[in-house]
C-alpha cells in the first residue's frame, strides 16, 4: 500500500512516499481504507524531531498521522461485523507515530465514529470529517472554556486556520461581534464568505503594519471582551493589548523570575501588593482570553512569577492547552459535537487538500502559514 514515511529527522522533504505491507487488524480493532489524512501542526514538529513537544519522538522509520476517515474494508476477532464496509472517521490516540498518512490504516473499534449524513443528505466528506476529529473536538473545548454570550466582543488570532474558522463561525452564531486577524487579502476573503450577518464580523489583515490600530478601529475605540488565540508571539501579544483591563497584564516571558539579583523580602511584598492591586482591577470588567496553541512557535505567558508568589493580570486567562489546561478527558463527547455541527450546516468546514503523495508540501506550507482551514491529505 501507499503510505508516506521518514527515515531520519529534517525538513518536510524527508517524508516520502513508500510502498509498505497492508496492516492487518488484531482483536478490537478494524482496518480502514483511507482516503482523508489529517495534518496537524504537532506533526511537523515531530517530523523535525522537536524535543520537548506534547507527545515523544517516534521511531524511525515512522509513518505520521492521527486522523484518518475512509471505509471500514476487514473487522478483528471481537468487533461487530457491521462495521464493514460502513464509512467512518477516527483519531488515532496520542501517540507520535499513528500510521495516519497511509491508505490502509488499523484503528481500535472504540475509536470509530460512524460518518453521519450532511446537510445533503448524503455522509459527511471524509475530509470534512477529519476536520471535525482533532481540530473540530479542540474547538469544542476552547468554546465550552470561553463561554461566549451575545454581549461578548471577540478577537480571534489565526482566524483563517482549521480551527481559528470554526472559533468565528460558532462566535458569530452564538450572537457575538468578532474581529478576526489573518494573515493576507485571500484569507479574510474565506472568512468573509463564512460570515451570515457579516455586520457582526470586521476583518484584519495581521500581517500589515499597523494591524493593531486597525484592530482597534474595528472595535470603535472600545475594549474587546474575549481574545481567542492559537498563534502567541507578536500576535498573541497585540490581540491580547486590546481586552478590557489588559495594560495590566503581564507577559511571564518578559518578567520572567526573580533572579539572583532580587533584594528578597520587600520585592516579593511588593509583588504581592501588585497581585492584590490586579485582582481589584480584574473586579471591575476585565476582558478574558483562552489560549488554544502557538503557531507561531513562541507560546506567551499571561501571568509571572516572582519567587513563590503569582502575580495575577486582570485578565481572565484560561488554557486549552499546556500544562495550565484542565483535562479533556473523554474526547469522544467532543469529537460527537463537532462531528454534529458539521453535519447540521452550522459549521461550514474549510479545508486545505493536498494529495497523500505531497505530504511533503502539505508541511511546507502549514509551516510557511500559506494554507487556510483544516490541512488535509486525500
Amino acid at each position: 500500500m501507499d503510505a508516506i514515511r521518514h527515515h531520519s529527522f529534517g525538513p518536510p522533504e524527508v517524508l516520502v512516499l513508500e510502498q509498505v505491507p497492508d496492516p492487518a487488524p488484531g482483536p478490537g480493532e478494524v482496518l480502514v481504507d483511507a482516503v482523508a489524512h489529517g495534518v496537524h501542526l504537532l506533526d511537523t514538529s515531530l517530523r523535525r524531531g522537536e524535543a520537548g513537544a506534547p507527545l515523544p519522538l517516534p521511531g524511525l522509520p515512522s509513518i505520521p498521522g492521527r486522523e484518518v476517515a475512509g471505509t471500514v474494508s476487514a473487522v478483528g476477532p471481537g468487533v461487530d461485523p457491521s462495521w464493514r464496509g460502513r464509512p467512518v472517521a477516527a483519531h488515532l490516540g496520542p501517540v507520535p507515530d499513528g500510521g495516519g498518512y497511509a491508505r490502509r490504516v488499523v484503528v481500535g473499534a472504540n475509536r470509530l465514529h460512524a460518518l453521519p449524513d450532511g446537510p445533503d443528505g448524503a455522509p459527511l466528506d471524509p475530509a470534512d470529517a477529519i476536520a471535525m476529529i482533532g481540530t473540530g473536538r479542540m474547538a469544542v473545548y476552547t468554546l465550552d472554556l470561553a463561554a461566549i454570550t451575545p454581549d461578548d466582543v471577540v478577537v480571534v488570532t489565526g482566524a483563517a486556520g482549521g480551527l481559528g474558522t470554526l472559533l468565528v463561525q460558532e462566535a458569530l452564531y452564538l450572537g457575538a461581534s468578532v474581529v478576526a486577524l489573518a494573515g493576507g487579502p485571500a484569507k479574510l476573503a474565506v472568512l468573509a464568505r463564512l460570515a451570515a450577518d457579516p455586520g457582526r464580523l470586521a476583518l484584519v489583515d495581521y500581517s500589515t503594519p499597523g494591524w493593531a490600530d486597525a484592530a482597534r478601529a474595528a472595535l470603535g475605540g472600545s475594549p474587546a471582551t474575549l481574545v481567542l488565540d492559537g498563534v502567541g508571539g507578536e500576535p498573541g501579544t497585540g490581540a491580547t493589548a486590546l481586552l478590557a483591563g489588559a495594560d495590566h497584564a503581564v507577559d511571564g516571558a518578559a518578567r520572567g523570575t526573580v533572579g539572583p539579583g532580587d533584594s528578597g523580602a520587600q520585592d516579593r511584598a511588593d509583588r504581592r501588593a501588585e497581585g492584590r492591586a490586579a485582582e481589584a482591577s480584574a473586579a471591575v470588567g476585565a476582558g478574558r482570553l483562552v489560549a488554544y496553541g502557538w503557531a507561531s512557535g513562541t507560546a506567551n505567558q499571561y501571568t509571572a512569577w516572582a519567587g513563590d508568589d503569582r502575580i495575577p493580570s486582570p485578565v481572565e486567562v484560561r488554557y486549552a492547552v499546556g500544562p495550565d489546561a484542565p483535562a479533556m478527558g473523554d474526547q469522544r463527547p467532543y469529537q460527537e459535537r463537532a462531528l454534529a455541527h458539521a453535519a447540521s450546516g452550522r459549521w461550514r468546514v474549510v479545508t486545505h487538500r493536498v494529495p497523500l503523495a505531497e505530504a511533503a508540501r502539505a508541511h511546507r506550507e502549514l509551516e510557511e502559514r500559506r494554507t487556510t482551514g483544516k490541512v488535509v491529505l486525500v
